[in-house]
């Protein structure tokens, strides 16, 4: 038991791998997961709780002071809600027989776990890339062509990562001779290199605009259920650590407004509905960045909330997609439809889901972002609260609208299929209960957020409000299909910014090497001619029948000596 005791958090699921790894049949490692999950989420609650703060593990490394774990009112409900949402995945993942993915996961969320209670950089650094490493198997566990190319991409982003946060540290150290995980803002807004760095290695892993694309690449290329343990864990550990060393810091406003606002177009004309999940995540990621960027008690609570309420509704919808794709084989909007006839309980889960991520009151989506949206309300932040008005709509319309709508109503696709099996529909049923219990019983997630709450969703005002938005976000999306103006589900690639890596510059740069083999093709060849000329003129000058190679007579040789030491006297004296 203390040897148990003094392991950091996370330690649990990632030692329980590696026994399930050497020691455990293979036909167990499913449960074995859930399992060691429900252990590591009993001793940490036993070990941590709520009421104070927890550091151990402190230790010098080459002259720098380590804190291995702290256990805080930040790390504490991240933590927690990891280990939710390690549990609720592995019951989903029950009936794979498949080794890799099951240790993968395990050492996945433990390091995620670990994360959340790193006390200063280089734990944190540690952890972040042992994430990397163990979720790319998830991608990667798909075993196609696709996957493994999307595996390649993830694996160099999420690494580039880990150099810039390393990178950030080492600053950090020799500017500060300090290590510590703390806010990396100074003199008010502006940032020292070391916290250039680390920004630009969280905002990979928070998905900013123009670093989001891995995020649409890898996740609808992952198994179904690796796609349930990867929404939950890498993007929402970047928020935890935005927290941690950014709050506060403005330009995060913006960043995150742009995110609220940019994915919705990009999502409402994507065809692949894991895809379009994936779309909605960085939508949602951007309140919580704005919510950082404001920095207030009740937007950094607002900002705990929604993290916690998005990882379970998130998953939810990902689990039901992940089900769909189970038995029909394809996410595809075009060939999806009429499933709820087959398929009424993955449905109806679904569709919790979706009103979740909407925001409808008695759900945990309307308890969460509305904190967020009402403390930039009182910032006085205007635009702001426009924009994240709009984003709310938007959402409503991808997510709350079209994830459901097409996949098991629009247009009969004929396929019958038969429901998800009963532990995925057990997992969904969990995840879905905590989506109305969250909503309904909110008192009890605001008792463990990080200050003291002071508010109140459920007033005559925000309900309104909120019904209305709902309400004309539904029309609208009605007129636009009725009217033929909503865009057509077509089997078509999206383009999104990663076109300019992935293909332009791989095409540029086959052009430009073309262009150099031609033009040094020609170079070559004058360069050829010339070497040539020169040989040849040399050739018939020092040959034996040259000038200067032939045989001379002695006579002729003593000839031209005097004429030339002639000469020579007469440039000396004269």
């Amino acid at each position: 038991m203390n040897v148990v005791a003094n392991l950091p958090p996370g330690w649990i699921m990632i030692a329980g791998a590696l026994v399930l790894l050497l020691a455990v049949p293979r036909t167990m490692h499913s449960l074995g997961v859930l399992v060691v999950s429900a252990i590591s989420l009993v001793s940490f609650l036993y070990r941590f709780s709520f009421s104070e703060d927890v550091t151990f593990g402190n230790i010098e490394l080459f002259g720098a002071q380590l804190q291995m774990v702290r256990v805080d009112k930040f790390s504490r409900v991240f933590a927690l809600v990891f280990h939710i949402a390690a549990i609720v995945a592995a019951i989903y993942a029950l009936h794979l027989r498949d080794t890799k993915q099951s240790i993968a996961a395990m050492v996945y969320a433990g390091a995620a776990i670990g994360a959340a209670c790193a006390g200063d950089l280089v734990t944190l650094f540690v952890y972040w890339e042992l994430t990397a490493i163990s979720s790319v198997i998830l991608v990667w566990a798909t075993n196609t062509e696709t996957a493994y190319r999307s595996g390649m991409r993830y694996l160099i982003i999420q690494v580039a990562s880990g150099v810039l946060l390393l990178s950030g540290a080492i600053f950090q150290f020799v500017q500060t001779g300090s290590l510590a995980f703390e806010s990396f803002v100074v003199d008010g807004q502006s940032l020292s290199p070391a916290g250039i760095l680390v920004l630009l290695a969280f905002g990979i892993k928070c998905a900013f605009p123009l670093l989001h694309n891995w995020l649409q690449d890898s996740y609808p290329n992952a198994t179904p259920t690796g796609t349930v343990f990867l929404s939950a864990f890498t993007t929402k550990l970047a928020v935890y650590s935005l927290i941690r060393g950014f709050a506060g810091y403005e330009p995060l406003i913006w960043i995150g407004c742009a995110m609220t606002l940019f994915p919705i177009v990009f999502a409402v004309i994507e065809n692949d509905l894991r895809r379009v999940l994936a779309y909605s995540l960085n939508n949602q990621l951007g309140f919580m960045v704005v919510g950082i960027g404001i920095g207030s008690e009740l937007a950094l609570n607002g900002t705990v909330a929604h993290a916690f309420c998005h990882i379970i509704y998130k998953s939810l919808l990902f689990m039901s997609m992940g089900a769909v794709m189970l038995r029909v084989g394809t996410t595809k909007a075009t060939e999806l439809g009429g499933l709820h006839k087959s398929m009424p309980w993955t449905t109806a889960y679904c569709m919790i889901g979706a009103g979740a991520i909407s925001g409808f009151p008695l759900l945990s989506g309307f308890i969460s972002k509305s904190m967020i949206i009402s403390a930039a309300g009182e910032a006085h932040l205007f635009w702001v609260w426009i924009v994240l008005l709009i984003a709310s709509a938007g959402v409503m319309e991808h997510s709350g609208i079209k994830i459901p709508f097409f996949a098991f109503f629009a247009h009969d696709s004929g396929k019958r299929v038969d429901e998800a099996p009963l532990n995925m529909l057990v997992a969904m049923a969990i995840a879905a209960a905590f989506c109305i219990g969250l909503g309904v019983a909110y008192p009890l997630l605001y008792r463990i957020l990080p200050f003291d709450v002071d508010y109140h969703p459920y007033t005559v005002t925000h309900v309104v409000t909120q019904l209305q938005l709902l309400m004309f976000a539904g029309l609208a999306f009605v007129f636009l299909m009725k009217s033929g103006l909503y865009p057509d589900e077509k089997r078509a690639t999206v383009l999104d910014t990663d076109w300019v890596y992935r293909r332009a510059l791989p095409k540029f740069v086959r052009g430009l090497r073309v262009t150099v083999d031609t033009v040094g093709g020609s170079m070559r060849g004058d360069t050829n001619v010339v070497l040539q000329s020169f040989y040849q003129n040399a050739k018939s000058t020092f040959d034996e029948n040259g000038i200067l190679g032939r045989t001379w007579s002695s006579g002729t040789m003593a000839f031209w000596t005097t004429v030339l030491l002639a000469t020579c006297l007469g440039i000396y004296y004269f």
